[in-house]
């Protein structure tokens, strides 16, 4: 069966391309399951509760009913293989098709996100929910949405709220909901441990793409904060790939390779990116300066478990990953779709409820990880508050 749903998804993704920040008091919170892989179900079963652990927080998932739903997933630009943002989106997708028997179809935009708005149309065409994967589909989702209030759709990065006629914001429609994450939590935990790790005294951080609403620069904030909870006199180098309405920064692996060589010759020895592709030449870089230097320094990945995802040549240098679990977020709205649970407005994922975080594949933060629960037990008791602004 599942065999069968993949050449379904390959097909229908290639007659698409043939074709072809949050406020308000609407947020729910919304506690994730695991990402562990179910064997396909057959459409009459349900399958058991699974649990999973990760970095200290173990979560676990009820039983999920089989589900007939039809779902299309529209990528953010560079579609799979990005070891990052879309590949999570793809894993809680293929999840939902294991797990609960959805079928799918799957596409991605033109390098220049010109057929967003077609695609979204073409997904809801064929499916119950349409999920769009990146902030950058926010308005042409809200107006696709709007032509199709039979279908749900679900936008990643996005609140998808309209504060034109209400300061607070209200849903763009009772179908259009938001998944947003607490990006700066989880940063903050990966800087404490790059604070906690460093024998230079100096860490750098590549973003992609700045000046998209914050997005990127709530990362490099928790970054700053973590570390500097930790060593307040930490010298922190941050340089960003390109500007916004330029998003070459997340697909540019060269480019961030030469910025992390340049920041490990300035004294850096751990190097954090939230920049999407662009992170390959963030680990190939501390392989190289390594090599070069005769002493070892580290990377941190960022959105998926990089440690898992990278090339093998160069999992040795990642030292952990902030983890946003775009994974669950993909599920969970599919899940609440065949639930009839859908709603409308931005659901949060913050670290209360596990939905970002650290990962600890490779053992390197084992000997930190008591201090960076009790980092973490502070911002969810509110007893540390992270900013999402760079200082």
């Amino acid at each position: 069966m599942r065999q069968h749903l993949r050449v379904l998804s390959l097909l229908a993704a290639a007659m698409l391309v043939l074709v072809a920040c949050a406020g308000g008091d609407a947020v729910t919170t919304t506690a994730p399951t695991t990402d562990t892989t179910a064997a396909p179900t057959d459409t009459t079963e349900t399958t058991e509760a699974t649990t999973e652990t990760t970095a200290g927080a173990t979560t676990t998932s009820g039983a999920v009913a089989a589900c007939d739903s039809s779902v299309g997933l529209v990528f953010d630009i560079g579609g799979r293989g990005d070891q990052s943002f879309n590949d999570s989106a793809a894993a809680g997708l293929e999840r939902a098709a294991d797990e609960m028997g959805i079928t799918f179809t799957e596409a991605s935009p033109n390098d220049d996100g010109s057929n967003r708005a077609e695609l979204l149309q073409l997904a809801a065409d064929a499916s119950d929910i349409v999920l769009a994967i990146g902030f950058l589909f926010e308005g042409d989702a809200a107006a696709v949405g709007a032509e199709n209030p039979e279908v749900s759709f679900a936008v990643v990065d996005s609140p998808m709220l309209d504060f034109t006629d209400n300061p607070e914001g209200v849903p763009y429609g009772d179908n259009i909901a938001g998944l947003v994450f607490s990006e700066e939590q989880g940063s903050f935990l990966v800087g404490a441990a790059a604070a906690l790790k460093s024998t230079t005294g100096t860490i750098g951080f590549i973003g992609g793409v700045s000046g998209v609403g914050g997005l990127i620069e709530k990362f490099e904030a928790g970054y700053q904060a973590g570390a500097m909870a930790v060593n307040p006199d930490i010298e922190i180098l941050s340089e960003y790939i390109t500007a916004a309405p330029d998003f070459d920064g997340f697909n540019a692996p060269d480019r961030a390779r030469e910025i992390a060589l340049a920041m490990y010759d300035g004294g850096a020895d751990i190097v954090y990116h939230a920049a999407g592709g662009s992170g390959a030449g963030l680990f190939e870089a501390a392989s190289v300066a390594s090599d070069t230097s005769g002493s070892k320094v580290w990377a941190i990945g960022v959105d998926s478990d990089q440690y898992n995802t990278a090339d093998p040549a160069v999992q040795e240098f990642i030292l952990t990953s902030m983890l946003k679990r775009v994974d669950v977020a993909v599920f969970e709205a599919i899940r609440a779709q065949c639930e009839g649970t859908f709603t409308a407005g931005p659901t949060a994922y913050d670290l209360s409820v596990d939905g970002v975080g650290y990962s600890t594949s490779g053992g390197f933060v084992d000997d930190i990880t008591d201090q960076l629960e009790d980092f973490k037990a502070q911002i969810v008791s509110g007893d540390i508050v992270v900013p999402t602004e760079p200082s």
